[in-house]
């Protein structure tokens, strides 16, 4: 089964570097991929169908790169653009300074209700034009985390897109039913999921105060049964995340990056299994199916 075999494979390899440590991804190809002239930092890996995974803040952390390794080893295809932070950073309580307000001030991002879609959504539809364009397979699958959760789902406007899946979407930070999103690209996704059949796979924790249960509630409200919002009990969250989660997002948030715990059966194992199965079913992996 495919999520058997990423569990095979990384019992060999390994999910390194230990969590409190910085990770060089240097089991990642660097690359720069120019989307209409603008050119970002891209971590590449694997075979297969290609994910566009964005990073939560405060960056590409260990955890973050952990995950893109369990979907190398299912047999997926990894793209993991650099939005922000330091690459492989251990997420520590400072980044708030140096990361987190300079990106909710950034021209690239909209963090606060009314501000519509942010630009950076338009660059990353181009990058998954790029990595369809490269892997092949019927589309391309995308999974936000945190601040950029929402972003899969505003990336649907790209026909490539076909595998949405939102974790724990934080933004807008000043409006909890609120989506990152303009009125005319929320109608234009809704039109986008019924036509083609879309299905968007959503997770947060029942006691997360920046993803409360009124977001996934207008999640419902805009795309109705495509929406399949599952919800944790904050009590399973690991109990030792890294600083920046333990002391400033201060709740269960991140599900199956910093709050995962990686332990068979454990329901943030099981969420990250479901994640992988849904995109490698929608992705048309062949043995999809046995999962």
């Amino acid at each position: 089964m495919t999520t058997e075999r990423a569990h095979r494979d990384l019992s060999r390899t390994g999910s390194r570097p230990p969590r409190a440590q910085d990770d060089p991804l240097d089991d990642f190809t660097r690359r720069t991929v120019s989307v209409e002239g603008i050119g970002k930092t891209v971590y590449v890996t694997g075979s297969g169908p290609a994910v566009v995974l964005m990073p939560e803040m405060p960056g590409i952390s260990p955890d973050v790169a952990r995950f893109a390794r369990w979907l190398r080893a299912a047999g997926l295809s990894v793209y993991l653009p650099s939005l922000f932070g330091v690459d492989g950073a251990y997420p520590r309580a400072d980044a708030v300074e140096r990361v987190v307000r300079p990106a909710c001030v950034s021209a690239e991002f909209r963090a606060f209700a009314k501000g519509g879609t942010s630009p950076v959504v338009g660059w990353l539809r181009g990058l998954a034009r790029v990595a369809h364009a490269e892997r092949g397979g019927p589309g391309v699958g995308a999974v936000g985390l945190c601040f950029t959760g929402n972003f899969a789902l505003t990336m649907t406007l790209e026909p490539a897109v076909i595998a949405p899946v939102v974790n724990h979407p934080s933004l807008p930070l000043d409006d909890p039913g609120g989506l990152e999103m303009s009125a005319e690209d929320a109608a234009a996704v809704a039109e986008r999921v019924e036509r083609d059949g879309l299905r968007v796979l959503g997770y947060r924790f029942d006691d997360d105060t920046w993803c409360t249960g009124r977001r996934f509630a207008a999640y419902r409200a805009l795309l109705g049964d495509a929406f399949d919002g599952r919800v944790l009990p904050g009590a399973a969250a690991h109990t030792d995340p890294p600083p920046f989660f333990r002391d400033v997002v201060g709740c269960a948030h991140s599900v199956v990056t910093a709050h995962l715990v990686d332990q068979e059966g454990h329901p943030t194992a099981r969420a990250r299994d479901e994640i992988i199965a849904f995109l490698a079913e929608r992705l048309g992996l062949p043995d999809a199916g046995t999962d």
